[in-house]
């Protein structure tokens, strides 16, 4: 099946406040990253006061709803799933045409979403505990209390999944929210927020697209936001930060990645791993933040890993992600496009081998659009960009390693601290490897979000965000600690 885009029909969507619907004056227009000219359609592009409308709505919601047991919200939140299932296939593509990624990807995207809704709401029990310390000197309760207003800022890549590891965490909590879908690819993201807010208390969930330029400062400066979720590039985070200062506002940040992944001489590395080392890498055309971005391979296995993803790489389909044929859609954007490109003619130009894989699809053509063959570089420079920087591209640069104590330092010496992962049947070995780098999630024998324990917490260290996702430390990270004490 060939995809044309000026045959699909154009999608609009529109700000969701305080329980209804609401038009903008402008719209935002939603490129097909597979051409780059095809109008996938429009969102409403609000304005401040729209923005600052929102968040007065969800102000004004907070009460009754912070008021309600933790298993009434849970309940609650678990009902408004209900209509997500009839409407994914529609989602999936909506989201496929608007962002770039696969079809079947699109369709995890939205199922993860309703995924870790349930989860969280499986933590109700666990909200009102109270710690007590006993007397003397004073006996002394502590529990916890929601925080007001949130804010969450969504990215491109897995918009569905991302927010999914925030909003029903501070829902539960017992706080109300404004979602900020990401600008260039709003529409799935609106259209499954707006199906979930029906069926809430108007002004617990609201949804508003627009240019960070517009609303940016109203969704995150006014004082009745207590705290705001981003997601995205680390001076994205850095610009939130900043902004967030202005107003005393909490942050949350999950920031980038240049995850490392190390291969030791004992690692088996038969079909399935391979696979694995190759999926946690290159899903979503690698633009992934927990994606392996270095991949160290002890050097008496060196041949083995770049022979063998080199087989699968050979078997790439490059093209629109509706086409069935299709294993690889594009990326989501021409800037990013070209920042590959550099990032591999810098590791080429300073010796390094660069090998290209990858076609069109059978009936397809990947010569439009935001399209980059795959690749691997082969035994760049430890300072090469392409290992330094966060590619978020279909790129993997391998480096041979001979000391197990060399790799952990390498892998430790950079900005980022998001996840990693060892490879080898040792578990006891791994173990020990694991507790020596400095990254938030550590993975063994896999990578990557396909592999995640969503009942844990999720976050890095360095310059890849704070705060926790998921997991009852998630759910905490909505609410105040409070302490109350008596007279002995």
């Amino acid at each position: 099946m060939t995809v044309s885009s000026d045959q699909l029909p154009e999608i609009r969507t529109e700000l969701f406040i305080n329980g209804e619907t609401r038009n903008a004056d402008d719209a935002l227009p939603v490129i097909d990253p597979a051409d780059g000219v095809s109008t996938v359609g429009y969102a409403a592009a609000a304005n401040a006061e729209q923005a600052e409308s929102a968040v007065a709505a969800a102000h004004r919601a907070f009460p009754a709803w912070a008021a309600r047991t933790p298993q009434e919200r849970a309940a609650l939140l678990t009902e408004a799933l209900a209509p997500l299932e009839a409407d994914r296939p529609a989602t999936a593509e909506v989201l496929t045409r608007e962002n770039g990624k696969i079809r079947q990807e699109s369709h995890v995207d939205s199922m993860v979403f309703a995924h870790r809704f349930t989860l969280a709401a499986g933590l109700a029990e666990e909200l009102e505990h109270v710690t007590h310390l006993p007397a003397p000197p004073y006996r002394t309760e502590i529990s916890y209390r929601p925080l007001g207003v949130v804010t969450i800022i969504v990215p491109f890549n897995w918009p569905l999944a991302i927010l999914a590891a925030s909003l029903p965490q501070a829902l539960l909590a017992g706080n109300t929210v404004v979602v900020k879908p990401p600008p260039t690819a709003p529409l799935a993201t609106v259209r499954t927020v707006e199906l979930v807010a029906r069926s809430l208390p108007p002004g617990v969930l609201n949804v508003v697209t627009g240019t960070d330029a517009e609303i940016g400062a109203a969704l995150i400066q006014d004082d009745r936001v207590k705290k705001v979720c981003f997601t995205g590039s680390t001076n994205g985070g850095k610009r939130i930060m900043s902004m967030a200062a202005e107003s005393l506002t909490r942050v949350a940040l999950e920031l980038g990645g240049n995850d490392p992944a190390i291969v030791l001489a004992d690692a088996d590395l038969g079909p399935e791993t391979m696979q694995r080392l190759f999926s946690g890498t290159f899903d979503s055309t690698g633009q992934i933040c927990m994606a392996i971005k270095r991949l160290y391979v002890h050097r008496s296995r060196y041949d083995e890993v770049v022979e063998g993803l080199s087989e699968i790489l050979s078997a790439t389909r490059l093209g629109h992600g509706l086409d069935e044929n299709v294993t690889m859609g594009p990326l989501h954007s021409r800037q990013q496009l070209e920042y590959v490109r550099e990032l591999t003619a810098q590791a080429r130009q300073s010796g390094a081998e660069v090998r290209e894989f990858g076609q069109a699809a059978e009936g397809g053509e990947a010569t439009r659009g935001n399209f980059l063959s795959p690749s691997l570089v082969l035994d760049p420079a430890d300072d090469a960009r392409v290992v330094a920087e966060e590619q978020f591209g279909p790129t993997l640069p391998i480096l041979p390693f001979d000391d197990e104590d060399d790799a952990v330092a390498r892998a430790n010496d950079t900005w980022s601290g998001l996840c990693s992962s060892i490879w080898t049947p040792d578990l006891d070995r791994a173990a020990l490897l694991a507790a020596r780098l400095r990254t938030g999630y550590t993975f063994v024998n896999a990578h990557g979000a396909a592999h995640l324990d969503e009942r844990a917490p999720f976050g890095g260290f360095n310059h890849s965000g704070m705060g926790r996702e998921m997991g009852i430390e998630g759910v905490r990270e909505f609410m105040d600690t409070q302490a109350v004490g008596f007279p002995a």
